[in-house]
């Protein structure tokens, strides 16, 4: 793609969020990129938005981009614009989470339809995220016994069983489950089950 297409490409996609209010309520809208590395150089991956990426990018291919922002656990969804309608391309982007895949030229409504359903999934997983982060903080005042005992209630043991695995009594057994409670901030083992996964730290020890 060449430098007047690029311009042309940006000035359209522009026009479009500024008619649709969003570039009002999604600022990073206005930032534009040229070239994949420059973006994965100073992206926030926490950041609120989308990316509107072309597959035909100078440095990183799209699909090697998304790559490399799923390695760092960015938030941004993707939505690809392409200039072939490649559906073996279409399935590998949407395999590794893309957002949608629309083939050019884009309707203009197609692609507002597209990056509001991105921004919502955007609010979505980093809402998710900033959860994740305060029960994995939670997680970490944990003693290394308080851990031992967590991992086996998500397993589904019940005291007495955690207590002859761990070669201690259950009275002791409880002691730590209240400790461990208390600083989840949950009242019950149900709630500690459900925190657990979502912080997708549940594993089942060895019988």
């Amino acid at each position: 793609m060449g430098d007047q297409q690029r311009r042309a490409r940006r000035n359209t996609l522009f026009r479009i969020a500024g008619a649709s209010g969003l570039r009002r309520r999604w600022p990073i809208l206005h930032q534009w990129f040229t070239w994949s590395t420059t973006f994965l150089e100073s992206f926030d991956r926490t950041a609120p938005g989308c990316i509107v990426l072309d597959l035909a990018l100078p440095g990183l291919t799209g699909l090697e981009l998304q790559r490399a922002l799923e390695a760092q656990g960015s938030f941004l969804p993707i939505v690809f614009l392409t200039g072939r309608g490649d559906i073996a391309t279409s399935v590998q982007a949407m395999k590794h989470g893309a957002a949608d895949f629309l083939t050019k030229p884009v309707d203009d409504d197609a692609l507002i339809s597209a990056v509001l359903d991105a921004l919502a999934r955007n609010q979505e997983l980093r809402t998710i995220g900033v959860e994740r982060n305060r029960i994995v903080e939670c997680l970490a005042t944990l003693t290394a016994r308080e851990r031992e005992v967590l991992d086996r209630i998500t397993a589904g043991r019940l005291n007495k069983q955690i207590a002859a695995e761990l070669g201690t009594v259950e009275k002791t057994i409880k002691f730590h489950r209240a400790n461990l409670m208390r600083k989840l901030g949950v009242r019950t083992l149900a709630d500690v089950v459900k925190l657990a996964e979502r912080a997708g730290v549940g594993k089942t020890p060895a019988s």
